[in-house]
């Protein structure tokens, strides 16, 4: 399912979760760098550790 589809699905929970995803995403952010850990992301299909200090360096919290 694309964002697209998302956007225009029936079920309330399911449009708003791409939402509830970026927040809790941004705060797992801004709990790495105040803790000075670690997060792991995919991109594509790698598994990437990013630092607290990369966070930092782009604005990640």
């Amino acid at each position: 399912m694309t964002r697209h589809d998302l956007g225009k699905a029936k079920d309330k929970d399911l449009v708003t979760s791409v939402a509830a995803m970026k927040r809790a995403a941004a705060m797992a952010r801004k709990a790495a760098v105040q803790t000075d850990t670690a997060i792991v992301v995919v991109h594509g299909k790698q598994i990437v550790r990013v630092t607290a200090d990369d966070l930092r360096k782009k604005g990640g919290a």
